[in-house]
């Protein structure tokens, strides 16, 4: 199924958009007898129970949802129907790990960018009824935290972007979806035909090690190039501690799930530290 990644601050017509792409790829699509399908994460908030500015104000609340939402996106895609995405789709890690999921999928993606200025996007939000407005305390958090695709990035790639004037270039959009080979997995997303039976301890340790070897390089004044055991790739930057933690969380949450060779995983988690700093 190929996926459609739509993202943007609030009220910058990502909603629109995604309803415009479903009825332009219908139409296109009909005789081929494949579907259209969007997942939507303002439907994903309604379900959950909350209101947008309860669920914004929660990063808890938030990071459920995501993990739902993306969830939803794995079981759904295939080789032959079309899923919209559509949501902030704010952070570039979670953007990459979607991008993760269809590469493992061998199925391509691409991203629209609703670009707006945000004077412009606050007026459209006080245009909205009451109970569908951003609180302004929301809106301008939301816009801080939003870290905007980069078409140089091969997760955020192919990249369209869009202002509200701009007519689809749904031709563009679908030639970047059907006309292109399947991509192929990589190291970070392959499954090995057999996991050592130590991968678990391995994975634990190694990745550790490389914690250890950034902070111990910080505590020495080294914030750049960093060397770290195992690996001939360097970590480009460093961060703080409780950041390097979380993104190790994140890595051994998916690296338990996709297994790799145990002399692979220093490398694969400096590529994923470098792509996420």
């Amino acid at each position: 199924m190929p996926l459609i990644v739509i993202t943007g601050n609030p009220c910058s017509g990502k909603t629109t958009r995604g309803l415009e792409l479903k009825d332009y790829f219908k139409k296109r699509l009909e005789s081929t007898g494949q579907s259209v399908e969007i997942i939507s994460e303002s439907d994903a908030i309604v379900t959950a129970g909350y209101d947008k500015n309860t669920f914004y104000a929660d990063s808890k609340k938030e990071k459920a949802v995501r993990s739902a939402m993306k969830s939803d996106i794995q079981r759904r895609l295939d080789t032959r129907n079309l899923l919209i995405f559509d949501g902030s789709n704010y952070i570039k890690g979670y953007r990459y790990e979607i991008y993760c999921m269809t590469k493992l999928y061998k199925t391509p993606q691409c991203t629209i960018h609703c670009d707006i200025p945000v004077e412009h996007a606050w007026m459209l939000n006080n245009k909205r009824t009451k109970s569908d407005q951003y609180s302004r305390e929301n809106f301008d958090a939301l816009v801080a935290r939003y870290e905007a695709p980069e078409g140089r990035n091969r997760w955020d790639a192919p990249l369209f972007a869009v202002t509200p004037d701009d007519e689809l270039v749904g031709e563009e959009i679908y030639k970047s979806l059907y006309e292109v080979k399947a991509p192929k997995p990589n190291l970070s997303t392959q499954c090995p035909p057999l996991a050592s039976t130590n991968y678990l301890y391995e994975l634990d340790s190694i990745t550790q090690d490389v914690i250890n070897a950034i902070l111990s390089a910080k505590q020495l004044g080294i914030n750049n190039d960093i060397k770290v055991p195992g690996c001939s790739v360097t970590v480009c930057n460093s961060a703080a501690p409780a950041h390097l933690l979380r993104l190790r969380r994140q890595f051994l949450t998916y690296s338990k799930m996709q297994q790799s060779g145990i002399d692979q995983i220093a490398a694969l988690f400096v590529q994923y530290l470098n792509k996420n700093l």
